[in-house]
């Protein structure tokens, strides 16, 4: 069987710079630490879900870090905000079909109004917790 001809081999493409989003960042800042400020550095970027340049780059230029356990809060607050919303929206279905049936209508009404306080106390401390007041 004849050999078929060989190609020629194929120049490699240039590749596209990777796309991160964001501004392209070129320099590079070296930091002397020890091994247990390295660790440190390491388990705080790791608690706020950063590498360890971005945590550095953060605490550098001043500005906020949150910790992925209070992003994890809110979420989690925003849930049982939700809960406490369906809550009420039954307790209303409950007045407007049965009313007088299996409690009093005012005590069901005083209900409504604090499940509802206490949806706007929880939406106030999500929002603290985001704006890192």
């Amino acid at each position: 069987m004849p050999k078929l001809p060989q190609r020629p081999p194929k120049e490699p493409a240039a590749l596209p710079p990777k796309v991160r989003g964001g501004r392209p960042r070129g320099r590079r800042i070296e930091v002397w630490v020890t091994p247990e400020e390295e660790a440190t550095i390491a388990d705080l970027a790791a608690q706020a879900g950063l590498s360890n340049s971005g945590y550095l780059r953060a605490v550098g230029l001043n500005q906020p870090v949150r910790s992925v356990v209070d992003l994890k809060a809110v979420a989690d607050l925003g849930h049982v905000n939700g809960d406490l919303g369906r809550v009420a929206g039954l307790l209303k279905l409950w007045l407007a079909e049965k009313r007088g049936q299996g409690g009093r209508p005012v005590e069901v009404e005083s209900l409504m109004i604090e499940f509802r306080a206490l949806q706007t106390r929880v939406l106030d401390v999500m929002g603290r917790v985001v704006r890192g007041d």
